[in-house]
């Protein structure tokens, strides 16, 4: 759902509707119950851009990334491990891009929450 106000600017703040949640595909789930909720802010006309927030309880997939993505982390541990054995650890605070062609996994630690944008 958009939130978007036609004329005006986009605030993250507020309370949020009601969304459902959802899985990754279970041939990517390698532990926990990784159940995700995401609530769409702001979308471009041509649909290519999009933010908004996302929240996730622990646990770890596999992911591959179709799309450009930048989050600011708010909330809980996430340790982001790359095919090639590289390691990020994020918790509250930090900043992030991951690129488009990015392979490896996401381990979600401790309940997530963050602000996303999406580039296709």
């Amino acid at each position: 759902m958009t939130m978007e106000a036609m004329d005006g600017v986009v605030t993250f703040d507020g309370p949020l509707p009601p969304t459902d949640p959802y899985l990754p595909p279970a041939e990517r789930i390698l532990s926990g119950h990784p159940e995700q909720r995401a609530w769409v802010l702001h979308q471009s006309a041509d649909e290519r851009y999009s933010c908004g927030v996302w929240e996730c309880a622990p646990g770890k997939w596999r992911v591959v990334f179709d799309e450009q993505e930048f989050c600011q982390w708010l909330a809980g541990e996430l340790v982001i491990t790359a095919d090639d054995g590289r390691v990020t650890r994020i918790s509250a605070g930090d900043a992030f891009v991951t690129p488009r062609g990015f392979t490896g996994t996401w381990e979600v630690l401790s309940p997530a929450r963050k602000y996303f944008a999406i580039y296709l």
